[in-house]
């Protein structure tokens, strides 16, 4: 299973992920790091990434999860993956049993506050505002939906339990 941590910045995709990889052993690949180094200095400046901006990103990642879904191995990513059309380039003609989304969710408040606390390389926190309004809620019948308003511990238990239901994990 390649499963995708997706949603706004400040919702705890890395830490999830990093947490997810060590209790399952499944490499996890952080979707910021394959940015365009033009995409890191826009978004540091404070400014939205456009669609444009966005495609060539996408189509890296889109790429290495087909690498990982080519060889039958599972993966976690961490894409913010806010739009429909994003979901649709990176699943690109996998199926929905291959690539898993999981939204993670809290209240937009408590987002704002992760993000004033936390440092991160280009993520200006200036940017929620537009990600939650770029934001297209998946259906259920294409994302699952996390609660990150806890501990991340308690998202894990949720996130695993989702994972053991599909058969992904024992």
């Amino acid at each position: 299973m390649i499963l995708i941590l997706m949603g706004v910045s400040g919702t705890g995709k890395t830490t999830l992920g990093n947490m997810l990889s060590a209790e399952t052993g499944w490499p996890f690949l952080d979707g910021d790091d394959f940015h365009p180094a033009a995409n890191k200095a826009k978004m540091a400046a404070g400014h939205p990434l456009n669609d444009e901006d966005r495609a060539p990103w996408l189509a890296i990642l889109h790429g290495k999860i087909a690498e990982f879904a080519g060889e039958n191995k599972s993966m976690i990513l961490a894409c913010s993956a806010l739009k429909a059309q994003y979901r649709d380039t990176l699943r690109g003609d996998l199926p929905a049993t291959t690539v898993q989304f999981a939204l993670l969710q809290a209240d937009p408040a408590e987002i704002a506050d992760h993000l004033q606390k936390r440092h991160h390389e280009f993520m200006n926190p200036n940017l929620l505002t537009s990600q939650l309004a770029t934001l297209e809620q998946p259906g259920d019948d294409e994302a699952w939906t996390i609660s990150v308003a806890g501990k991340p511990e308690q998202s894990l238990a949720e996130l695993n339990a989702k994972l053991r239901a599909a058969g992904a994990i024992a």
